[in-house]
């Protein structure tokens, strides 16, 4: 806990010098921590940026959840979850507010934070740490590179984002191909996958990477990440050659993963997601078609919670709150097996491996209440069934708009207005525009 609360007074720090939002990822820094640092100086930029990846989460999922049609968001002081995100009447998303430029500056401030990690590092003396250890730092550091930008890329997608690059290096363009950022993204974390393998972690994490502080379990961790850009860009061979060497277990936990780690400590970062249920004035429910579309018996319903009297705002109504997050102190889940579990049955399913795909679907199915699955064996029936699975059991993690984007069915999710719309993506933020 200490390191976490070290950590947030150096990002203080960090962010003290400069103004405003982060539109550059090579303003100066303390040169005293990049020139000749110590090795609480590497810790701290190590737990600094674990704990950067905490800020604004909550904002990603809630305008995710809110365009993929998973949740509401009613708020008596914030009108926009429920005009922009819906495209309610004449509204549009906007380029300057904070359901976008508050998680996508705080994913480059933690990009930045790497590279000031990696040059620092470059700097650090053998009596500091050796070569192995070095090696630790750094895989983690493009781990986290590659998960961050992933993030940005999803909200924006042919809006597009920048490669993040070292301080002191001259920006590129905006990348407006997805397939690029995400060429970037892969090359991150295949980096990170070279330096990990044969480093030694000697850096403190949360309990939130409990099971993945060594760097056999960050190597697990990045490859878990490579799976799901690899299903992403439509490469199943590679992306089962990642499930491979990443944490996935078919018969494991199905909770077994990274995860946020919170704390109401003093000094550290509450999980501000958490909404009481039956909360009035801050409410967050799940859309009506979750319990419609849900099959009878399915337990993921457990996600969400009747309340004792309905909630409505701006011509929307719901019944149910969303209790994935149960107090203030709740992680909240980077990558877990039962992603793993569909990631693995989605590679198999469009490689034309029925059986083993079924095998996977049917962990799935049983371990939430439901009976094996006796639909047809066809890629576009088994499809269904994966992105079922995956609507209930990723529920608000941040997967179901990048699901029906990626397989053209943004078209299926409902218009609760007349005047509603779904968006495809998040514009470029203004600070970027004006580079």
């Amino acid at each position: 806990m200490k390191h976490i609360i070290k950590a947030l007074c150096l990002l203080v720090l960090l962010n003290a010098c400069q103004k405003g939002e982060i539109n550059s990822l090579n303003t100066p820094v303390v040169t005293g921590i990049t020139g000749n640092p110590t090795r609480s100086d590497l810790f701290n930029l190590a737990t600094g940026a674990e704990s950067g990846m905490r800020n604004s989460i909550g904002f990603y999922l809630d305008g995710t959840g809110i365009i993929s049609r998973e949740i509401y968001r009613f708020s008596s002081s914030e009108p926009r979850y429920t005009t922009d995100l819906l495209g309610g009447g004449t509204k549009v998303l906007d380029n300057n507010t904070f359901y976008l430029t508050n998680p996508w500056a705080a994913r480059y401030q933690v990009m930045r934070q790497c590279f000031i990690l990696l040059e620092a590092l470059a700097h650090t003396s053998a009596a500091v740490a050796n070569d192995a250890q070095k090696k630790g730092f750094s895989g983690y550091a493009k781990t986290l590179i590659g998960y961050q930008l992933l993030l940005n890329i999803n909200m924006t997608d042919s809006n597009g984002a920048r490669i993040p690059v070292a301080n002191g290096v001259a920006q590129g363009p905006v990348i407006t191909n997805p397939g690029i950022v995400l060429d970037s993204v892969l090359k991150f974390l295949d980096d990170g996958k070279a330096d990990l393998t044969g480093a030694d972690v000697i850096f403190p994490l949360s309990d939130g990477f409990a099971g993945f502080k060594d760097a056999t379990g960050l190597l697990k961790f990045n490859r878990a990440l490579a799976a799901r850009v690899h299903i992403y860009r439509k490469e199943w061979t590679a992306a089962l050659t990642a499930l491979n060497e990443s944490f996935f277990d078919l018969n494991g936990d199905l909770n077994n993963g990274v995860w946020h780690y919170f704390s109401t400590s003093g000094g550290d970062l509450a999980n501000n997601s958490f909404i009481a249920p039956n909360s009035n004035g801050e409410v967050r429910i799940a859309h009506p078609s979750y319990a419609t579309d849900i099959i009878p018996g399915d337990d993921r319903i457990n996600k969400t919670q009747v309340r004792q009297s309905s909630a409505s705002q701006s011509g929307l109504t719901g019944n149910r709150d969303v209790v994935i997050w149960t107090s203030l102190n709740a992680p909240i889940s980077i990558i877990r097996n039962e992603e793993l579990v569909l990631i693995y049955a989605e590679a198999n399913i469009q490689s034309g491996n029925f059986p083993n795909a079924i095998v996977a679907l049917n962990r799935i199915r049983t371990a939430h209440n439901l009976p094996a699955y006796t639909g047809a064996v066809t890629t576009a029936a088994l499809t269904t069934e994966l992105l079922y699975n995956r609507r209930y059991s990723l529920f608000m993690e941040g997967h179901r708009w990048i699901d029906v984007r990626r397989y053209g069915l943004l078209g299926t999710l409902p218009i609760d207005r007349p005047d509603d719309n779904v968006w495809s993506r998040y514009p470029l933020p203004q600070s970027e525009s004006n580079q």
